[in-house]
């Protein structure tokens, strides 16, 4: 989709709907939403689920988990399988709960070793996913360049329409 898209979902002080494909819009039957559970993600997470209501979709909860510090050993790089372990059961509890929130709908959950927007994109090019719903907290200048955005890396990659909720500021 090119920087315009990018650009226009960084800027917007509003949620922005970015639509791929040709042709007639049509009702998502598979909806993948982000889940950091975080403040920005309940609200992706909310509207998600108002649009799997409102269509009759599937919903599919995807926490991507990246562990990126390392303890040094003195022959390699290692995270404790520990640590490992119970970050992946907690994360798992988490989305199982919040599954269990969301009445009235056919919900999935996956936590995934993967950097959030690679979970996200790789989640809905498996199940075919219609609409991916992802949070975005707007931040900007140096927090931006540093972290990057997931909302702009999942629409970089997708395998189809992102819609992504700005935070309420």
């Amino acid at each position: 989709l090119g920087s315009v898209a990018e650009l226009t979902v960084k800027e917007s002080p509003v949620s922005v709907l970015t639509v791929r494909g040709e042709g007639k819009p049509q009702r998502p039957s598979v909806i993948v939403v982000g889940v950091d559970f975080s403040p920005n993600s309940e609200a992706a997470v909310a509207l998600a689920a108002d649009w799997a209501r409102t269509f009759d979709a599937q919903l599919h909860l995807v926490h991507g988990l990246e562990l990126t510090i390392p303890f040094v050993t003195p022959y390699e790089v290692a995270v404790p399988d520990a640590l490992i372990d119970a970050s992946y059961a907690e994360a798992g509890k988490r989305l199982t709960a919040l599954a269990e929130k969301l009445s009235g709908i056919d919900v999935h959950t996956a936590v995934m070793s993967a950097a959030p927007h690679d979970a996200l994109d790789t989640v809905a090019a498996r199940v075919k996913a219609d609409l991916i719903v992802t949070g975005s907290r707007g931040l900007g200048g140096f927090k931006h360049a540093l972290l990057g955005s997931v909302a702009e890396r999942t629409l970089r990659h997708a395998p189809c329409s992102v819609l992504t909720v700005k935070a309420k500021i």
